[in-house]
């Protein structure tokens, strides 16, 4: 029997858990200080490593190489566009 492809139908996508996004937000920002401090553009390099999944855009100083790593690449997105969308959010009430 063939297999339904059916586009019409809406995946859902459960979120984590609050304290792994606590975490997702730790991780986040430690690594984000380490490549100020190292002089790199933070926002760049962190694209890099979210779009290419290479630890080599994350520099190593302060762990942060080693940190961004424990998490997987969809939970620091997930972190990300509900901060984002959090804050845009809040401008519009």
């Amino acid at each position: 029997m063939a297999k339904d492809n059916n586009f019409d139908h809406t995946m859902k996508f459960n979120v984590r858990a609050e304290e792994e996004v606590n975490e997702a937000r730790m991780v986040l920002q430690e690594v984000y200080e380490a490549l100020r401090e190292k002089g790199y553009d933070p926002i760049n390099q962190l694209v890099g490593y979210l779009l290419s999944g290479d630890p080599a855009f994350i520099t190593s100083h302060k762990n942060a190489r080693s940190n961004i790593r424990k998490l997987e690449r969809d939970e620091l997105l997930e972190e990300l566009v509900r901060a984002y969308l959090n804050r845009e959010l809040e401008k519009e009430r």
